[in-house]
């Protein structure tokens, strides 16, 4: 008797708990898809999905159900940055902690660098490259271990030899050995086909190249081609096969214009691209990352003495302030634009930054949001899932203070944030 009775009252309570709503009341409520704020709406929330959406404030009749009361702020889908680093933070000590990190000092620096994303706002992420802690962390997250944002992840970029993403750049030659296929290093078709297979072996969820010279490797070129054409269709190729997208790592425009010819789907950061480039883009349907706070940042270190290793301040002062511009012009001509930071690269947390710079640049604010809304949802082919406030999508919810049609800054502030349902932040 004792057992049916305590099988009757946990069936009782799992149905209270399954059951439990929460009703989410919006003073003011961005429709991404339409690009209208709407006013007064409720969003009802079970589980970890958006059920339904009222007009005007709903309360629930029933006791059980949660109230959310949101009248005084702006609501709008959780962002997603398609540019991340979660394996580091910007510090004069970088170039050394890569001899003295273990991958458990990554991992555990890795977690708080998640943490303040999601409290930023940044319900989903793209990690563009690290060492492979990268995917632990998106598996520790998805399992509930720990907190952060939705991840996908490259794990390893891919280089070629001396190239933007060649680990061994900058050591002795004791040091440097032979990195290859295993390692992200390409100098083959076959070396980008065994590399793409790696990283699909290792984790990943999508593919990273340095189709040129980077500014912050310990390299003297920041814009030199790094691939040739053929290599990068077969990693574009490769990818395709596996169900994987390709990111391109690119300032210099012979590299730009290669990586789009051979298949990528997005072009990173993008500084001295041409209008010929801008074309090509368009044509392939291919899109812009524009990283604007990482540009600005790095040029801005570039000027503390000993920050970075002397090598690098020269091309972090002529690449870094060319981003923004580039951008508006890229922006102007109708390149499809998906919204980016490169987060690592300057303090984790300060994503909400690049909004501003984009409106500074001629991107109406509306239209930055839903480049970090549907524009990310479809590249990451989840635009029925996430990047909207609608019934059926992930409870992926968010909320400022401020109209950011009226004060972009607001974007910089997020004030609640809810991830597939769970509040992080109220």
């Amino acid at each position: 008797m004792k057992k049916v009775l305590a099988s009757i009252i946990l069936i009782l309570f799992v149905t209270v708990v399954s059951a439990q709503k929460t009703y989410i009341l919006c003073g003011k409520l961005i429709d991404t898809e339409s690009g209208k704020i709407e006013k007064k709406k409720t969003i009802l929330v079970e589980g970890n999905k958006i059920v339904k959406i009222f007009n005007g404030y709903i309360q629930p009749k029933d006791r059980t159900s949660k109230v959310i009361n949101l009248k005084d702020k702006v609501v709008m889908p959780g962002l997603i940055d398609m540019h991340v680093h979660f394996e580091m933070e910007t510090s004069p000590a970088r170039y050394i902690e890569r001899f003295t990190e273990n991958d458990a000092d990554k991992a555990y620096n890795s977690v708080n660098y998640a943490n303040v994303t999601l409290k930023a706002g940044f319900t989903t992420v793209r990690d563009l490259g690290g060492s492979g802690v990268n995917v632990s962390l998106r598996n520790a997250i998805n399992a509930g271990k720990i907190v952060g944002p939705r991840i996908f992840t490259s794990e390893k970029s891919l280089a070629t030899t001396g190239g933007h993403a060649d680990p061994t750049n900058g050591m002795s030659k004791k040091l440097m050995g032979n990195p290859g296929p295993k390692e992200g290093v390409v100098n083959s078709v076959e070396d980008a086909k065994k590399a793409v297979r790696q990283r699909y072996k290792n984790g990943a969820d999508m593919i990273k190249i340095t189709a040129t010279g980077g500014v912050l490797s310990v390299a003297k070129s920041g814009q030199n081609p790094q691939f040739t054409l053929e290599e990068i269709k077969a990693i574009c190729d490769t990818a395709k096969d596996y169900g994987m997208h390709v990111a391109a790592h690119a300032h210099g425009d012979e590299g730009m214009r290669r990586a789009i010819l051979g298949g990528v789907k997005t072009i990173e950061h993008g500084t001295l691209m041409s209008l010929e480039t801008m074309k090509l883009m368009i044509k392939h349907d291919a899109y812009l990352v524009p990283t604007i706070t990482a540009g600005k940042e790095v040029s801005e270190k570039a000027r503390i003495k000993g920050y970075y290793p002397a090598i690098i301040v020269p091309k972090a002062l002529n690449i870094g302030p060319k981003i923004q511009g580039t951008f508006g012009k890229a922006y102007r001509n109708g390149v499809g634009i998906a919204f980016g930071t490169d987060a690592g690269v300057f303090t984790h947390g300060k994503n909400g930054k690049e909004f501003g710079y984009m409106v500074e640049a001629g991107m109406p604010a509306m239209k930055t949001i839903q480049s970090a809304t549907i524009t990310n949802a479809k590249i990451l082919k989840m635009e029925t899932e996430i990047g909207q406030i609608k019934k059926g999508f992930f409870a992926d919810i968010i909320a400022v203070n401020d109209d950011p049609t009226k004060d972009i800054k607001t974007m910089e502030n997020v004030v609640f944030v809810m991830k597939e349902g769970k509040i992080y932040k109220k």
